[in-house]
């Protein structure tokens, strides 16, 4: 499978100050993994480049991918929507520390023309995507719906053919709202899909969707703006019919957080959340000398992370419609940081 890699050139202006103090040019960092947050990697990691002369690759191949890489070790760190469980975590050559980096949200995203403000209840949700309902002009959701006019079109389904920690998200809130698709599909990155066709990465998915009069698949929010496809308004667990804004996805951090941030966020009991809204995460080494690597390459990598959950690189999420972290989750992300070391010693004070 080939890696799609977006590169940044690095700037080799020797007048711009480097924060943090690195020798422009002198290092370069490697990471690959998740799509769903590609759009505000893209936009942070050339900023980065642009202030410290640090060269940044990433390579958006999803959750599994970035996690397999990371594995591997042919990455300095990787990215995921889907944090690992604890057997997953005890499987990696040696201790990793997740660290979040912004939120974002899974969309319900379709193609009906002249049919706009869409509402999907839970139990709708679970009839679609399970395959019970199978075409738009259904009693149940013309009921649902009063006053659109749906058409007498077939349902075509389409989901996440690689593993994703976007398929994670989504399945993780519909083994929350239906019973029935928890014993038959469940969560994880990758699933048996009981109808549909597949498409690779959110890319894949939302051009497909956008070229396909009657479909319907779940999508990271910014592919779904970004290509201008209707989005369904979704129901959240106080029963109200919720869009997705910088708003309705923060309020689903609003309850606690694990100091390892290990937490899905699907299905929050706010009443003004985004139903289907999760942090994503980069992940490392807790410990950074292995295979060679030099130290330098360890602190560049950290002191990156550290500016990424930094006010300066969180203020930029909301420009292309992902929610900066919640201070309780830039805290624990900070202290996490801190822990992760070189030869035994912290590389952060």
């Amino acid at each position: 499978m080939a890696l799609a890699v977006i590169l940044f050139t690095a700037c080799q202006n020797a007048n711009k100050k480097n924060s943090p103090d690195q020798k422009s040019g002198s290092v370069a960092l490697t990471a690959a993994g998740a799509t769903f947050p590609m759009p505000y990697y893209n936009m942070v990691f050339k900023n980065y480049t642009e202030k410290t002369g640090i060269l940044l690759t990433y390579g958006g191949i999803g959750s599994g991918g970035g996690i397999r890489s990371l594995t591997d070790k042919v990455v300095d760190f990787g990215a995921t929507d889907a944090f690992l469980e604890d057997n997953k975590m005890a499987e990696m050559p040696a201790p990793i520390v997740h660290i979040p980096t912004c939120m974002g949200a899974v969309v319900i995203a379709y193609n009906l023309p002249g049919v706009d403000g869409l509402q999907l209840t839970n139990e709708l949700l679970e009839k679609i995507f399970l395959g019970e309902i199978t075409k738009w002009n259904d009693a149940a959701i013309k009921t649902n719906n009063p006053g659109v006019k749906l058409p007498d079109m077939a349902i075509s389904v389409v989901y996440r053919s690689d593993g994703s920690g976007t398929t994670q998200i989504f399945s993780d809130f519909m083994t929350k709202i239906s019973k029935k698709w928890a014993e038959k599909v469940g969560a994880g990155k990758s699933l048996n899909w009981p109808v549909g066709m597949g498409a690779k990465g959110n890319p894949g998915v939302a051009g497909t969707i956008s070229q396909t009069q009657g479909a319907i698949g779940y999508i990271g929010s910014e592919y779904a703006f970004a290509q201008q496809i209707q989005i369904a308004k979704v129901q959240n667990n106080a029963g109200n019919y919720v869009l997705p804004t910088i708003e309705s996805i923060s309020a689903a951090a609003k309850g606690d957080i694990p100091d390892d941030t290990r937490i899905m966020l699907t299905n929050s009991n706010d009443p003004d959340s985004y139903p289907i809204s999760g942090f994503t995460w980069i992940i490392l080494y807790k410990e950074q000398s292995y295979n060679n690597r030099s130290k330098e390459q360890a602190l560049a990598t950290v002191q990156f992370l550290d500016w990424l959950v930094s006010p300066e690189a969180q203020n930029q999420a909301a420009t292309v419609d992902y929610a900066p972290l919640p201070e309780k989750a830039v805290e624990k992300a900070k202290a996490i940081l801190r822990t992760v070391t070189y030869n035994g010693e912290a590389l952060l004070k």
